[in-house]
């Protein structure tokens, strides 16, 4: 189903900002909703703030500005809902949302972007506005992908993609075969922090690199929402944790400001490899 006006639900971090600047250079931005709580909204043009359990509110704005599609983007933590203040419609969708919750994230989102197809809006995900943010096959920056970083690299998506199946999270590091971290509800960048505390024994630092941050999709997942994404704080945070580097399927991450993303790469000497889907063939 094609699409003419966007309604952008704008969630915290640079990626609600790159796609809104994307909608427009096409003139098919309708709207920027950003979530109260989440959202800068000095990040936007004429924004339209709304709260997380305000859906009534935001299919008002939707139709007001003429939308008939819908692009969630963003970082969104998942809330306490006994605290929520819901509208109207949101009384309603709240029991369907604690339920899915209960099942895991990916059945919140998909109750979340059910939510809006019920009502005629095409649900689109970032990767169809702003193309050229996702990852395409290739190694970015300067640091080398020698035989055991390959091998750590490989091994970290297999766990990410068995952790992704338990709908846990998206990403893992592995140092020298061994597993030193899985990404659950705290995110990618407490995750970094987490490893850059272990021994020194365990992770690399200073001249000597060891180690790959995975990120990559949940199986199944609802693909549409919640795209991997990888952007300066993550080579920034891996980094400092004393990585090599960092991996993502191609097609299965996106890629935030590529080339400020591959110089500080270079500078940091960290890797950026976007592994082609016929080496991800026996990689699960």
């Amino acid at each position: 189903m094609s699409w003419t006006r966007l309604g952008l639900i704008a969630g915290g971090g640079d990626l609600p900002v790159h796609v809104a600047e994307a909608a427009e250079g096409e003139g098919r931005l309708g709207c920027v909703i950003a979530l109260d709580g989440f959202a800068d909204p000095d990040r936007y043009s004429n924004p339209q703030i709304c709260g997380i359990a305000q859906p009534g509110r935001a299919l008002k704005l939707l139709k007001a500005n003429d939308c008939d599609a819908v692009c969630f983007a963003g970082i969104v933590k998942r809330p306490d809902f006994s605290k929520l203040k819901p509208d109207l419609r949101g009384v309603a969708f709240l029991p369907k949302a604690v339920a899915a919750a209960a099942q895991g994230d990916d059945a919140l989102l998909r109750a979340l972007v059910s939510l809006f197809e019920d009502e005629g809006y095409r649900v689109v995900g970032v990767d169809e506005i702003a193309a050229g943010l996702v990852a395409s096959a290739g190694l970015i920056g300067s640091g080398a992908l020698e035989d055991e970083a390959r091998n750590d690299a490989l091994k970290a998506l297999a766990i990410a993609d068995l952790i992704g199946s338990a709908d846990i999270g998206q990403g893992a590091v592995v140092a020298r075969g061994l597993v030193l971290a899985v990404e659950a509800q705290e995110g990618t960048d407490a995750m970094l922090q987490r490893v850059s505390s272990l021994p020194i024994e365990l992770r690399g630092g200073g001249a000597r690199r060891t180690g790959v941050l995975a990120k990559r999709p949940k199986p199944g997942q609802e693909r549409r929402v919640d795209l991997p994404v990888i952007g300066v704080s993550t080579i920034q945070g891996a980094a400092d944790a004393g990585l090599a580097g960092i991996v993502a399927p191609a097609g299965g991450a996106l890629i935030l400001g590529r080339e400020a993303v591959a110089q500080t790469a270079d500078d940091l000497g960290v890797f950026l490899w976007i592994v082609p889907e016929s080496e991800l063939s026996g990689d699960g």
